[in-house]
């Protein structure tokens, strides 16, 4: 899947008024492309921990929400590309997909209070009044800056469904016993009664997500057995996922006394400095369930009541305990306030004096889930992080799924998203 999108078919497929140059690489998955935009969130409005997945036509409101750092008033615009369901942009036009305004201004900024850090909290809700959608599928928001000629900001993965179908989900000792200790497989049902297909198989496709993820989503899946208004996607060693192992928790919610794993809370030169106690590898080490946000993050504080305007910021020195640099790799620390990303700032470097790995990241107030992720030193075009080297899998831990089904039938000119379900892996 191309990660990239090609201008010219974005020029040539939206009515923007905007030209991209080129040197703005506009991404077609979940990334911020400047220092300054911090603690972006995306969600059901009301449902903190859901992925940002809105019924078409229904009244829930999808929340995007980010901070600025600059703390100061920029003229950041927001807009819409219909996607295919390998993220290319559609065939349709913004006339068929919006209805409203393609491009419009965020009307919902405030400045933080209270904090030692400051910073300009900006949030948006939709559909709204400027803008409705009006097809299923993928879409991708994107966030540009007015002043810096429209530069992209943020960009940000969402799916519209139109519930059409039934999904029943099943998880199953994976197929392959090499396995059965360390991944977690699914299979699925998937009913049409009210839904007649003329060609399943080809029409119809899943995508399976882990926690959220898409960077190792599962796409393309086509059924495996068709019988009278039921498919059924009942594959050997196919929708399998390493299971890894429940998350690290960083519960920063309060800058006034150390809570779970925070070893220090001090204030230097204007600004917080977390210190988190040194993290073992936990790869080969027996499983512990705990409760965690399976990879995700809350913004909340325990000092203030208003959590956007008045949680502060710190820098939380993260550290991981290695007695030697891990050969032709470099760590990361990941979780979902990181994008999955492996960017230059969450990458770790190694600290002999302490033997092991640091790396400080500006984190708001708030619970948090992370991971130590590791790619090949040489291999520039990763995507996904392996988390199995330094946290190891269990297929005892508890994750979060999710199933959506594509229908695209002869002759249509975009993918629609006809169902799509979220459970988790142990009730």
């Amino acid at each position: 899947m191309k990660r990239t999108f090609s201008l010219a078919i974005i020029f040539f497929i939206s009515s923007y008024s905007m030209l991209w140059s080129q040197s703005n690489d506009l991404k077609n998955y979940d990334h911020v492309y400047v220092d300054n935009i911090k603690s972006v969130k995306f969600h059901i409005d009301g449902l903190f921990l859901s992925y940002p997945i809105l019924e078409l036509n229904s009244d829930n409101q999808l929340r995007f929400s980010f901070d600025d750092l600059d703390a100061d008033n920029k003229n950041y615009v927001y807009s819409f590309i219909h996607c295919d369901r390998d993220w290319q942009p559609s065939q349709l036009s913004e006339m068929e997909y919006l209805d409203g305004f393609s491009e419009e201004q965020f009307q919902d900024y405030r400045f933080s209070f209270k904090t030692i850090k400051a910073y300009t909290h900006y949030e948006l809700r939709f559909p709204n009044n400027y803008v409705k959608l009006k097809k299923s599928g993928n879409y991708l928001l994107v966030v540009s800056d007015y002043g810096r000629q429209k530069a992209p900001i943020i960009t940000r993965r969402f799916v519209v469904v139109e519930s059409r179908v039934r999904i029943t989900p099943q998880m199953v000792r994976p197929a392959k016993v090499s396995k059965t200790r360390t991944h977690q497989e699914i299979d699925f049902i998937v009913d049409h009664d009210k839904f007649p297909l003329r060609n399943p198989r080809q029409e119809i496709k899943a995508v399976i997500l882990q926690n959220g993820r898409w960077d190792n989503a599962i796409e393309g899946v086509e059924p495996l057995f068709l019988r009278t208004n039921r498919m059924l996607f009942d594959y050997q060693d196919k929708i399998v996922f390493p299971a890894g192992k429940e998350f690290r928790v960083l519960d920063m919610r309060s800058l006034r006394y150390t809570s779970q794993n925070i070893s220090s809370i001090e204030r230097v030169d204007n600004m917080w400095e977390v210190t988190m106690f040194k993290d073992q590898k936990t790869n080969g080490l027996p499983y512990l369930s705990r409760q965690d946000l399976n990879g995700n993050f809350v913004i909340e504080s325990l000092d203030e009541n208003n959590f956007d305007l008045s949680g502060d910021y710190a820098n939380v020195l993260f550290v991981l305990y290695s007695p030697q640099p891990i050969h032709d790799k470099e760590v990361y620390v990941i979780g979902n306030f990181t994008d999955w990303e492996m960017k230059p700032s969450n990458k770790m470097v190694y600290n002999n004096v302490i033997n092991g790995y640091v790396a400080k990241l500006p984190v708001k107030q708030g619970f948090y889930d992370y991971a130590y992720g590791v790619k090949s030193s040489n291999d520039t075009e990763a995507y996904s992080p392996n988390l199995t080297e330094i946290e190891g899998d269990w297929h005892e831990t508890e994750n979060q799924y999710t199933i959506i089904i594509y229908y695209r039938p002869f002759g249509e000119r975009f993918d629609q998203i006809v169902g799509a379900i979220t459970f988790r892996s142990f009730n």
